[in-house]
């Protein structure tokens, strides 16, 4: 292994340290998307520290880039991205700097807020990164920059936001990136590094479905149009949906959030369904979105209501091309070690990363960061005793802040190896 990789190694391991109380504050002061101030004063505080040679702020509400060129000569220019912003979910992970914050201004809340997803994590290990890159600029041949993205789990539907936002303002455009490299902290065992050739993520948008009957009081139901019967029948609908579509290609339709506005005696005007679809194949979502539509549409006419049926934010599957996965493994192997990198299966979560990585070129791996083990079919199962298997999402999920350090070298790798023309797709 080259000098300069055992130099990265080093540094890594001296901020260790810092790169856990980062995340452990994040923690516990965490944002919900298109609302990052804080966390987004604290990156661009930690990055003009570091002594980058520009610290770009207010990007897509509030992003941060951090520039970092290097004092060798070199054309190549890798992004390395983290998102910033949390979930309306309560905190039950059961750790010391447990989040209690309550955002009581965000639309449709009050909701508790936390980091169940583990931007925390994403944030502190590329703050770190930004330390140790800094810590050899004279070494590098290229540019570094470090992008820390805003609402990547989607804005309130009335503000724009994430990493189309970002691109749109041009926030990348100077100096291009020639990859975009990123990685998402998973249920898998800790510091093993999971990939998938294709689609490492699905494709996503967000389902609106407002339903409108007429207004009445409860005890008059014939006077009035009900919208609630019409809504569980599109919900039993879309349970058949996926019959439908191919069955060699997974969808999903889920609906997360039912909204009305009323009290118990009133039968209310409008009622409005709130969801997602996910396609493991992106053109898949194409045959969904109509189906969809038909479903509601027909299905609230037959209880003499109307629909409107809305699609928002939508957001490409992430794709890793053979040639980029040929060219980052053995970075992953150097990084994780040959027996912790392990091709992962399909997954319908998404990340809109892809925009990126879809523009420049690039790759997005995953990091285990829990007590698990791979079975026989290589599915990560809880080690009997520790503290369990909890996936994204959920209020029990935790993240390992020892495995921290291995994520802070993997930015810093596959940087340095991008800019010396080691891991770059042929």
């Amino acid at each position: 292994m080259p000098a300069i990789h055992d130099e990265l190694d080093a540094r890594a391991d001296a901020v260790a340290g810092q790169v856990v109380r980062l995340r452990r504050h994040l923690h516990e002061h965490p944002e919900l998307s298109n609302r990052e101030v804080n966390t987004a004063a604290l990156i661009s505080d930690h990055l003009k520290a570091s002594s980058l040679d520009e610290v770009r702020t207010g990007i897509a509400g509030h992003g941060v880039v951090g520039v970092l060129r290097g004092g060798q000569a070199g054309d190549r220019v890798v992004a390395l991205r983290a998102d910033i912003d949390a979930l309306p979910v309560p905190d039950l992970c059961g750790v010391p700097f447990t989040s209690h914050v309550v955002d009581q201004q965000y639309p449709g809340g009050p909701f508790p807020v936390s980091h169940a997803c583990g931007h925390d994590c994403h944030t502190a290990m590329l703050m770190g990164a930004a330390t140790v890159l800094a810590g050899v600029r004279e070494k590098l041949p290229g540019t570094v920059l470090f992008v820390f993205q805003p609402a990547e789990e989607g804005p309130p539907v009335n503000e724009k936001g994430g990493a189309r936002e970002m691109l749109a303002e041009g926030a990348l455009d100077d100096p291009a990136p020639t990859m975009a490299f990123g990685f998402h902290v998973t249920p898998y065992p800790k510091g093993y590094i999971g990939y998938r050739v294709g689609n490492q993520f699905g494709a996503s948008c967000l389902v609106r479905i407002t339903l409108t009957g007429q207004q009445v009081h409860g005890s008059t139901p014939w006077m009035g149009i009900d919208p609630m019967p019409a809504a569980g029948a599109i919900l039993t609908g879309i349970g058949q949906l996926y019959r439908q579509i191919s069955a060699f290609d997974p969808v999903t339709v889920s609906i997360g959030h039912v909204e009305d506005v009323g009290r118990f005696n009133i039968i209310g005007q409008t009622l409005t369904l709130w969801g997602t679809i996910r396609c493991a194949v992106e053109h898949d979502m194409g045959e969904v979105q109509p189906r969809l539509r038909t479903l509601a549409t027909n299905t609230a006419a037959a209880y003499n209501c109307s629909a409107a049926v809305d699609f928002l934010q939508d957001v490409p599957a992430v794709h890793n091309e053979q040639a980029w996965m040929d060219a980052g493994l053995p970075t992953f192997r150097r990084v994780a070690g040959d027996d912790r990198v392990a091709p992962t299966g399909a997954t319908l979560g998404y990340d809109d990363v892809s925009e990126f990585v879809n523009r420049y070129g690039g790759l997005y791996v995953t990091l285990g960061v829990q007590d698990t083990q791979l079975d026989a079919a290589g599915l990560p199962t809880p080690i009997p005793g520790e503290r369990g298997l909890f996936m994204n999402h959920n209020p029990h999920f935790y993240a390992d802040d020892d495995t921290l350090v291995t994520g802070v070298r993997l930015h810093a790798h596959v940087a340095y190896d991008h800019l010396s023309g080691v891991l770059v797709s042929e």
